[in-house]
């Protein structure tokens, strides 16, 4: 099981996630051109995609949707609230697949997990995707990490996580009126680095191995900030971490299961 972020930023933000040669998006904040492009850098043919998941209808997690579909008739999966919300602005046919935040349900081989996040949208939602034992979280934008956040990530090896600002720089931030500042940091705004940072160190102690770092702001954080703060919160271990930025896609995030020490012994013919 594996997964990139195609982009991340208030610009757009968009995810994939691939087991057995099945793909997943979840959001399309991104041009239909953008989606297309960056796919094709990660070796994604768009026709393969089995389903796009909303996590809410703020037009930088849905933009690209109309105008992807048009080409790609891909199943749709939302809140039921999101998805009311984004269908009356929209011009393609699509299946829509609607379900209860908190719900878990199967989808083309995948087990979904819906989780409600604390954000200033209609029905938000996070996601744990999950294959055999391989399992794979997103959260972003949330304002704060709640028990049904935390309950619902406990276990996940991969995870796509909010840290939107660096508090000093947002504090010290010239172009944002306080109303907004405030807006941002309020318990339905966007998680700060440290708050990142806490979740993390939480989770590392339930088998996280792999975190990329979304939703950063162009103004308020940067990519070193967001990743020395979370490193200061979980100290020398091993936990593989990066960065999403708007502009550039990741690499491939892959989650492998553990081989027994006795299969290499068994291989060999034993000692």
């Amino acid at each position: 099981m594996r997964f990139a972020v195609l982009g991340s930023g208030s610009g757009g933000n968009a995810t994939v996630v691939e087991c057995e040669g099945k793909y997943l998006l979840v959001d399309v904040g991104l041009s239909a051109k953008q989606l297309n492009l960056r796919l094709g850098q990660l070796g994604v043919d768009p026709e393969k995609i089995t389903g796009i998941l909303l996590t809410h209808e703020h037009g930088d997690h849905v933009r690209g949707l109309d105008v992807f579909l048009r080409k790609c008739r891909v199943p749709v999966l939302a809140s039921v609230m999101t998805g009311r919300v984004v269908q009356e602005n929209m011009s393609s046919q699509a299946q829509w697949v609607a379900f209860e935040s908190g719900q878990e349900f199967q989808w083309e081989g995948f087990q979904i997990s819906t989780f409600p996040l604390p954000h200033d949208a209609v029905e938000p939602v996070g996601y744990v995707i999950a294959h055999g034992e391989r399992k794979v979280g997103v959260a972003t934008d949330l304002g704060h990490v709640n028990e049904a956040v935390m309950k619902t990530l406990a276990g996940v090896e991969g995870l796509v996580l909010e840290a939107n600002y660096d508090w000093p720089m947002l504090e010290a931030d010239t172009k944002r009126p306080f109303s907004t500042k405030n807006r941002i940091s309020s318990q339905h705004g966007h998680l700060s680095n440290d708050q990142a940072g806490e979740l993390v160190a939480t989770l590392l102690a339930e088998g996280l191995k792999r975190v990329v770092l979304a939703h950063l702001s162009g103004d308020c954080n940067c990519p070193v900030k967001a990743v020395e703060a979370v490193r200061g919160k979980i100290g020398d271990s091993e936990l593989e971490i990066c960065a999403a930025t708007q502009n550039e896609v990741t690499a491939w995030q892959s989650i492998e299961p553990e081989i027994d020490p006795s299969f290499y012994g068994e291989l060999f013919g034993g000692v």
